[in-house]
């Protein structure tokens, strides 16, 4: 371990959104303003093949945290809810944060959490900062007493063109809020809040305030819905202008049942195009307003001298779907609206400027990757596997290196019950274990919306039965403790 009095070990700066589509981001897809993501993809690499391990915050936060899958660490659903399997977790789970202060890296932290009922930041060695959300973890005012001296009360603000679920889209008093228009000043939003506290944590650390490098956190509350923005990102996107995604053809013929119950479950099987646009272009007015938070974040390493020391790093903890096949939100539905996320590193000195990689990768990968920039170990208990090698030949995996093909996902069900799923993607197939249903299969060359599934299709017997056995081989290398009896069915199935 590097000396934390002498050694010039970098400051990380990670950048945490909630909710964000990888295509949101990527070159030649939506028309969506990124400018802080693509500063970050021309300055450094971008990773086109990055998933989260499992779609759901409580879940995919704990895997980033402990850099193990689900499965391993238990936080299998959301921490909040009344039946979180798990609520905290265990004590004794190293984390890349404790490791970090352990190593003498100053951490510090601000935004959404939700990692945790009772555990807060400050548990795991941040330094939190505020900005929390109250719905997921309540951890103090920050935010709430930031407005209220502002003049604009959380609580006081009369909100325009809401769209709500259920059978009247503008009627909050059945259904889940989506999107609306707020008439404060962007000042005044939270994510402007999250951007100067952050700030604040940079301005300090060139001050010479802290003793360590720097490694500090910001989570971004959106794009999760609902997606309210003031002007002008609220009418940034013209509805008219926006385009059905390919997806939306969806007939869900051959599919597992819950799909189109999840249309009337998250209460949009009454919604049109019309309404779906409207909503996407709020989504996409987060975005953009999330982005320019970032880009202020950006500039702001750059005014104190800080850039060329610090690894940035912005990734999201999954996916939306924001009615891609008419789905909102997430859910037992294993498509890459949801599940393939973005991820760019920007590394001066180390990573090559406007590079990419196709190489699979998990979002909990960072766990291990920030722990080598730090020159720390990485626990035995930890599944990831750190991407330094990557970003520092070019984007390509070393020769010497054996890095898997695939990428592996997993779910376990949130709010309406248990739901085992397993997911196995390659760069060209994507295959589903659904425990209580039939299975998928997409060839994501050919069908890159994944609307036909090929699971009993006679010419994909042999792509079936090859991912069946990399699924299988996975969960047994991760002690998948559905291994025991899911393996057994999938080999008898291939």
């Amino acid at each position: 371990m590097a000396d934390a009095d002498a050694d010039s070990r970098p400051n990380v700066l990670l950048i945490l959104t909630d909710q964000e589509r990888y295509d949101a981001s990527a070159p030649d897809d939506p028309p969506v303003e990124t400018p802080g993501s693509d500063r970050l993809s021309d300055e450094g690499l971008r990773f086109t093949h990055a998933v989260t391990p499992i779609s759901i915050c409580s879940s995919a936060r704990a895997s980033l945290l402990t850099g193990q899958f689900p499965h391993g660490h238990g936080m299998l659903n959301n921490c909040h809810e009344p039946d979180a399997i798990q609520p905290n977790l265990p004590a004794d789970l190293p984390t890349f944060s404790e490791e970090l202060v352990a190593a003498g890296y100053d951490l510090s932290y601000t935004g959404k959490w939700h990692a945790g009922r009772d555990r807060t930041p400050g548990d795991f060695g941040f330094s939190y900062l505020g900005g929390s959300d109250t719905h997921h973890d309540d951890i103090d005012e920050a935010f709430r007493e930031y407005r209220e001296e502002r003049g604009t009360p959380v609580d006081d603000v009369e909100l325009e063109n809401q769209i709500y679920t259920g059978d009247d889209p503008r009627d909050g008093d059945d259904g889940t809020f989506v999107a609306a228009t707020t008439p404060i000043d962007i000042e005044e939003t939270r994510a402007y809040f999250l951007a100067e506290r952050t700030i604040d944590a940079i301005e300090a650390h060139a001050d010479g305030d802290r003793d360590g490098p720097l490694f500090h956190r910001t989570d971004f509350y959106g794009p999760h819905h609902p997606y309210v923005v003031p002007e002008p990102y609220a009418s940034l996107y013209d509805p008219d202008d926006i385009e059905r995604p390919d997806s939306y053809a969806e007939t869900y013929d051959g599919k597992p049942r819950v799909h189109e119950n999840y249309l009337a479950y998250r209460g949009v099987d009454g919604f049109g195009w019309d309404l779906w646009a409207e909503a996407i272009a709020k989504y996409w007015g987060f975005m953009t307003l999330i982005e320019h938070q970032l880009e202020r974040i950006l500039d702001a390493l750059d005014a104190h001298g800080l850039t060329d020391d610090t690894v940035v790093v912005h990734t999201s903890d999954h996916g939306d779907f924001a009615g891609s096949h008419r789905q909102f939100n997430k859910g037992p539905i294993m498509y890459d609206d949801t599940y393939r996320i973005p991820l760019q590193v920007r590394w001066p000195g180390v990573v090559d400027a406007d590079t990419a990689c196709d190489a699979p990768v998990h979002l909990h990968d960072l766990a291990a990757t920030f722990l080598e920039i730090g020159d720390v170990s990485v626990p035995e208990r930890f599944d990831s596997r750190s991407l330094v090698p990557i970003l520092e030949n070019g984007g390509d995996v070393p020769a010497e290196m054996e890095w898997a093909t695939s990428t592996f996902s997993q779910y376990h069900g949130d709010e309406f019950g248990l739901y085992s799923q397993r997911m196995v993607r390659t760069d060209q197939y994507k295959y589903v274990y659904n425990g209580p249903d039939i299975d998928e299969l997409y060839d994501l060359k050919a069908d890159p919306a994944e609307l036909h599934n090929l699971i009993d299709h006679p010419e994909y017997e042999d792509v079936r039965g090859a991912m069946r056995t990399r699924l299988a081989d996975w969960m047994h290398e991760t002690d998948d403790p559905n291994r025991i009896w899911v393996t057994g069915v999938l080999e008898d199935a291939s």
